[in-house]
């Protein structure tokens, strides 16, 4: 492995906004640091609120996960006739 790829492999960049990390050219989760989605990252944060700052190169595009499909999952508390 040459030094320019393995220096380039290991960069670590995080995103001033939502603080989202990116290791090399993979995406983790700030809040869990699990393996993320470049995608869903756009339709759950940075399309809704980020803002010049965001570093997420799909920032703008349509797609991924959003809340309201999130929420569309939760389960339904039917109403109290109290």
């Amino acid at each position: 492995m040459t030094d320019e790829l393995s220096s380039s492999s290991s960069d670590t960049k995080t995103c001033p906004k939502c603080e989202a990390t990116w290791i090399g050219c993979q995406h983790y989760w700030s809040g869990t640091g699990k393996l993320g989605n470049e995608l869903d990252l756009a339709g759950l944060v940075c399309n809704n609120f980020g803002d010049e700052t965001c570093i997420n190169p799909f920032k703008g595009v349509d797609g991924g996960v959003t809340w309201q499909e999130r929420t569309s999952n939760l389960p339904k508390i039917p109403n109290d006739p109290e």
